[in-house]
């Protein structure tokens, strides 16, 4: 039986002090700088984001255009965190690089936003109908549009190619364990379409999280990036 300290507080309600500490941490994690203001509504469901300032073009009374802050009343905005914006801020609290650069960044969301906005055209099919009934010429080019992405996301899985990040050779199954092979085209689909971080990808597979195996798996995943914008 385990043992727990009650908070009694002024009008006789009895609360945990587990629970206290529990919902005091979700409230800690939703905060909203208060540089961006108080119309961001404060949303624990939200999850990890950052914070960065809008900029935006503005003439500079001179024929050109400047960058300038483009935030509401001057305020910086919040996005949420995806899984590459985790891995920078885990790099950066231990004083290290970012095991991604920013191209190898790039083509993954890249590739996550062909992926879902291809998934997602199939919710237009009814109305493309309608315009192909009516004669016009807009279903047509949404179709193609559609049809470029396909071929954009089937080129981008061609250059990650068929190969493995993690292979068990060699290695006896009573030692093995649950351990499996981990390929690049699944290593890059958990991380960029899934938005999990490199220890699920391990996990998943029965791999350790520490040591030399946390080293390869985020070299192999920078090595399927760069081969998919073309390196």
């Amino acid at each position: 039986m385990k043992d727990f300290v009650v908070i009694v507080s002024p009008d006789g309600a009895a609360r945990l002090e587990a629970e206290e500490i529990r919902l005091a941490g979700i409230k800690a994690r939703s905060a909203v700088p208060e540089i961006c203001g108080d119309a961001i509504a404060e949303a624990p469901a939200r999850g990890a984001f950052r914070v960065f300032e809008p900029q935006a073009l503005y003439p500079d009374g001179e024929g050109g255009f400047a960058v300038k802050h483009a935030g509401y009343r001057g305020r910086s905005a919040i996005q949420r965190a995806d899984v590459f914006d985790v891995m920078a801020a885990k790099a950066a609290r231990h004083n290290k690089p970012s095991p991604l650069s920013p191209g190898q960044v790039a083509i993954g969301r890249h590739y996550r936003d062909l992926v879902e906005r291809h998934a997602c055209a199939g919710l237009k099919c009814s109305s493309i109908e309608a315009m192909r009934s009516g004669g016009g010429g807009r279903g047509g080019d949404f179709m193609d549009a559609v049809l470029r992405d396909r071929e954009e996301v089937d080129r981008l899985r061609r250059r990650i190619g068929t190969g493995s990040a993690l292979v068990v050779r060699r290695i006896r199954p009573s030692k093995r364990g649950s351990r499996t092979s981990i390929f690049d085209r699944r290593l890059v689909d958990m991380v960029c379409l899934e938005d999990r971080p490199l220890s699920d990808v391990l996990k998943a597979h029965g791999w350790s999280v520490y040591g030399d195996t946390s080293t390869a798996i985020a070299k192999a995943l920078g090595q399927a990036l760069e081969s998919m914008r073309g390196g």
